[in-house]
């Protein structure tokens, strides 16, 4: 039977440190799984929903986006999974009352786990300007009050719209349609703060911001290299995969700097192997290296490789490099110059060991290199990953079977939100095509990222936020800028379906949307709908809620934002209102042509592989300041609404009418609400690679979008070739006496969602306030095991300043990690990561390489 939620925070005084675990999953997993949907779900309800999970006739997963085989099990979620639709499907709610009994103070005093356990949102609210609580207000209230501040900011520059990894393809392209008719790219999302750093290596040396590897080539590798990932606690069911290619002969590499175990042994509670005879151990190899060398790493696999090619040949695959790659040369002679003794130094591995991994390599029929957030949120990262294309390609590992790169992303559509438009570096292609489907000229001055977007609320540059799903208030780095920055805009806007921190941090004013999760039915125009969602690896396929949503006061994304579309933008009548002119397009091609449908979208090729709008993103000589519609053309006939008060949207007073009437998308968006169809059947006619988009999500079928590195060899970069590439040496150096932090989930947490108290693999249970460090840096700095300390971390400002952050009362844990390395969870520890810190190329936070001293709370 369901139960309440909990009444108070997480008691870190009750914090308790038991052994680490050595093996992930098995019949514990399943046990704390079914525990936790008992007790949001009921055992009733917890069956019915978990069966229809990432199955071809139920709902794509609201955690993680690692893909499904053709052939799905009955039980085709894991642990992780489970909690995520738990907490979805809950049967607690958040509703009117609720506001009414605690106040903005009340709710902001407590922790993220207490905000997330209290159930599901299931009525807009609104809180004014000065007010103690939340207040109901309706559907068309609450969509005028954000539409009528909208059309106050003078320049839509000043407004920010943020997309979490949640977001559906449909209302993803909606919402960056939306955000584009305002007048603005201002579309920072969560890739900004996790795999950008991935796109932009990416893009730069193989023409893609994407992996090149399908579930297939995970089975078939002959090596799979796994760094700066814990699947057993962040992705569980890729351990499926690997015990697959370990049962096929596949040797297994884990490079880490802590242990963990889900890349140590994996017990799979749906075979008898793994339930009785203690499973599948997973790594060969553990290389456990220092926070930040991974690059060194790289560079010494590719050192060996190259040296044995001089000694004994036969290592590299020449033909593929002369055919396919440029730059091969530069990248030997850099390798030939490099320094073991600095390789060493780096990485804190002997020379052997690094030896021992790069032999692993060149025995290697088929390699593939996985990695997450462990190597994409440095100051270095994008040289990190350069290097590990620089490894694959040496022996032809890009474009075929069971070899490639396999960057493995986080939420479970973070992809596909990038795919369908959320970029605030689109391509000129994308933007073109746009142009012609929607009839307007979409701006093409790059937009915020989301380090952009703090930087620009915390100078009062921002006047109007919306988040689309997510928590950027918990998500993000340097947390008191980041609430600091908050309070200073006019109206926050969060769609949400549960509570959390950035209900609770706002603007002057804000606004809660309610909406239907995965789980939910979504019931649109008199029939049920579906939505689309992309895996880690490309593949669309389809996702339809099963559950009655919690309230019947809710609507679903697509619904708020065609709402929000027809408000600004009024509904097109193609009769009564000819297409406003578009602004000539670069090519030269006459504008009559353009308005008669006769200008051909790009290729998948042109467009940059099957990711226009995404990473491959527009180079400076593509950018070209905002087009306006030409004066002198007369207004499209729109049916305006009135708002009291309102002015400068439509001819009069008191209409809302389209923010820019000569120059706005132009869609009948009460159609597109009715029928998500619709929607993408006009992703199809914008996005190369979505051809015959409704057949091929048909009856569980899946849409592989096209993927030119994989596919076919084709690398759309400058020379039509993959790169090889120079990158000078980097790695942290720590002060004396200081340690180098990376911030981590725990095992009962997906991203900023606190699902329990425990991190039972590392040990730790019944809290969240910790510090891993080696027991001999324990020692040497001073401090005790279990000793309560605050976190203080330093930064040199680009003044030469020191700055320094505080994060209070952490209790030190020690634990296997490199000296001079250290582990804390977030979003406790965000605050001590400094906004301005951020990758070279991507802007990404570096979250695992913050310096930081500790502090004993008695002196």
């Amino acid at each position: 039977m369901a139960t309440k939620p909990p009444k108070a925070d997480i008691d870190e005084s009750r914090v308790r440190v038991t052994q680490t675990k050595r093996v992930a999953v098995g019949v514990p997993a399943v046990l704390h799984a079914l525990q936790i949907a008992n007790e949001q779900m009921g055992v009733t309800r917890s069956v019915q929903t978990l069966l229809r999970v990432n199955q071809k006739d139920g709902f794509d997963c609201p955690g993680c986006a690692w893909p499904e085989e053709d052939k799905r099990h009955i039980a085709e979620f894991c642990e992780n999974g489970a909690k995520a639709v738990a907490e979805e499907a809950t049967l607690r709610r958040v509703d009117p009352a609720f506001f009414t009994a605690h106040s903005i103070d009340e709710l902001r005093a407590h922790d993220d786990w207490w905000l997330g356990q209290q159930g599901r949102l299931t009525r807009p609210m609104i809180l004014d300007e000065g007010a103690t609580h939340y207040r109901p207000i309706s559907w068309d209230d609450a969509l005028r009050e954000i539409a009528e501040a909208i059309d106050q900011v003078a320049d839509p520059d000043e407004t920010v719209f943020y997309t979490s990894g949640r977001t559906s393809n449909e209302a993803a392209f909606l919402y960056q349609l939306l955000v584009r008719g305002i007048g603005t790219n201002n579309l920072p999302d969560c890739s900004n703060m996790c795999h950008e750093s991935s796109g932009s290596a990416l893009t730069e040396t193989i023409g893609i911001g994407k992996g090149t590897v399908s579930i297939e080539d995970i089975h078939d590798a002959d090596l799979l290299i796994v760094a700066g990932q814990n699947p057993g606690t962040n992705h569980p069911r890729m351990l499926s995969a690997l015990e697959k290619a370990k049962a096929r002969g596949a040797t297994i590499i884990a490079v880490n700097p802590l242990p963990e175990a889900g890349l140590m042994r994996f017990e799979n509670p749906q075979t008898v192997k793994g339930v009785a005879f203690r499973g599948t151990k997973l790594a060969d190899q553990f290389a456990q290296i220092r926070l930040g060398g991974d690059q060194a790493l790289f560079q010494a696999i590719g050192k060996h490789l190259l040296e044995v090619e001089e000694r004994d040949g036969g290592v590299l695959d020449h033909d593929f490099i002369a055919e396919h790659t440029s730059g091969f040369e530069a990248y030997r002679q850099a390798r030939a110059d490099a320094s073991w003794r600095d390789l060493v130094e780096a990485t804190g591995l002997p020379e052997k060991t690094l030896r021992r991994v790069g032999e692993a390599v060149r025995i290697s029929k088929a390699t593939i290199v996985c990695w997450a957030m462990g190597l994409t949120q440095h100051k270095h990262s994008v040289p990190t990953l350069r290097d590990i294309v620089n490894v694959l390609l040496l022996q032809g590992n890009i474009g075929r079977p069971g070899a490639g790169v396999c960057p493995v992303r986080g939420h479970s559509n973070v992809q596909g939100d990038r795919t369908v438009g959320i970029y605030e570096k689109p391509s000129a292609a994308f933007l073109d095509a746009l142009d012609a489907e929607f009839g307007f000229a979409a701006p093409r001055e790059h937009g915020f990222d989301t380090v952009g977007a703090i930087r620009a609320m915390r100078d009062g540059g921002v006047r109007f936020f919306m988040g689309m799903g997510g928590n950027f208030v918990s998500a993000t780095p340097d947390t008191e800028v980041v609430e600091a920055a908050m309070r200073r805009v006019d109206l926050t806007v969060q769609v949400s379906t549960k509570l959390n921190r950035s209900h609770v941090v706002t603007g002057r004013r804000a606004i809660i949307l309610p909406t239907l999760g995965r789980t939910d039915r979504d019931q649109r125009g008199g029939r049920e709908q579906r939505v689309t969602v992309e895996d880690s690896m490309g593949a669309v396929h389809a996702s339809r809620g099963r559950l009655a949503p919690p309230s019947e006061e809710l609507l679903s994304e697509v619904a708020i934002v065609a709402r929000l579309c027809g408000l600004l933008f009024g509904d097109a009548d193609a009769a009564a209102s000819p297409r406003p002119p578009l602004s000539t397009p670069r090519d030269g091609t006459p504008q009559q042509d353009v308005d008669r449908g006769q200008v051909e979208r790009p290729s998948a090729e042109e467009a940059g592989g099957s990711n226009p709008a995404g990473e491959a993103g527009a180079g400076p000589e593509q950018v070209v300041r905002r087009a306006q519609a030409p004066s002198g053309v007369d207004r499209p006939a729109y049916a305006g609404t009135p708002v009291p008060g309102n002015a400068g949207w439509g001819d009069g007073e008191g209409t809302v009418g389209p923010r820019r009437p000569l120059n706005v998308p132009r869609a009948d968006w009460a159609a597109l609400e009715a029928d998500y169809a619709l929607i993408r059947a006009h992703i199809e006619r914008v996005i190369p690679g979505f051809d015959d988009y409704e057949a091929r999500i048909h009856k569980g079928r899946t849409l592989h979008l096209p993927n030119g590195p994989r596919d076919a060899r084709r690398f759309a970069t400058a020379d039509g070739k993959a790169r090889f590439t120079v990158n000078p040496l980097e790695y942290p150096r720590i002060p004396r006496g200081r340690l180098l932090l990376q911030t981590l989930r725990s095992h009962d947490q997906y991203n900023t969602t606190i699902y329990g108290k425990d991190d039972r693999y590392r040990g730790i249970h019944g809290g969240r306030r910790v510090v891993l460090v080696n027991a001999k840096d324990i020692m040497a700095l001073g401090f005790a095991p279990d000793e309560i300390v605050d976190l203080v971390s330093e930064w040199t400002g680009p003044d030469g300043q020191i700055e320094e952050r505080r994060a209070e009362r952490f209790r030190i844990v020690p634990y296997r990690t490199p000296r001079g390395n250290a582990a804390a969870y977030y979003p406790e520890t965000n605050v001590l990561v400094p906004l301005d810190s951020v990758a070279d190329v991507s802007g990404t936070p570096t979250s695992k390489s913050v310096v930081v001293r500790l502090e004993h709370r008695d002196r």
